[in-house]
């Protein structure tokens, strides 16, 4: 948690840090356009030259993006909420380590923050940044963290599924043998 919070925090700086600091400057080409018609003392504009068309923005939210931002929050929801059952079947057995059972609220919040933050990083890793060097490979691997991720938290929540009972069954084994 540390380590996402630290990495967090590297990004938010470096973005910070990598902002043009130039000051404004006031374009000499407007007051050039600018005439006195002679006598009238009027002003009158004289068009500005139009502007190149802009490049096109980097698309960051695709369908890949959502696909694989999905998968993470859903083997995270999978995680959490078989780890959750988990601890209140052995609370309800009288497992002597559970000595409680916390509330969700706060564990939702927490896990919802932590979410967001890979979110973020994801978010910011795929977007193209151009006072970054090698860029174009960091963008281009922008979903390994998330897949990771996913597939520790899938495993977790499937061992946390087949966790045993106190007689040697897994819980879908209790369930249909318990009256």
């Amino acid at each position: 948690m540390r380590a996402r919070l630290l990495a967090l925090t590297l990004l938010i700086a470096a973005t910070a840090a990598a902002q043009d600091r130039a000051p404004n400057k006031i374009s000499t080409e407007t007051s050039d356009a600018m005439t006195t018609a002679e006598g009238s003392g009027a002003i009158t504009a004289i068009p500005a030259a139009p502007l190149p068309d802009a490049p096109a923005p980097h698309r960051v939210i695709d369908k890949k993006f959502i696909l694989v931002m999905a998968a993470l929050g859903g083997a995270e929801s999978m995680r959490f909420t078989s780890r959750k059952l988990v601890l209140d079947n052995e609370f309800a057995a009288g497992a002597p380590w559970v000595t409680h059972v916390s509330p969700n609220h706060h564990l939702v919040a927490k896990y919802a923050g932590l979410y967001a933050a890979e979110l973020l990083v994801a978010y910011e890793m795929k977007k193209p940044h151009s006072w970054l060097p090698g860029d174009r490979i960091i963008r281009k691997f922008w979903w390994a963290y998330p897949a990771a991720m996913g597939a520790i938290h899938f495993k977790n929540g499937v061992g946390n599924i087949r966790t045993q009972g106190p007689g040697g069954c897994t819980t879908m084994e209790c369930a249909t043998q318990i009256p």
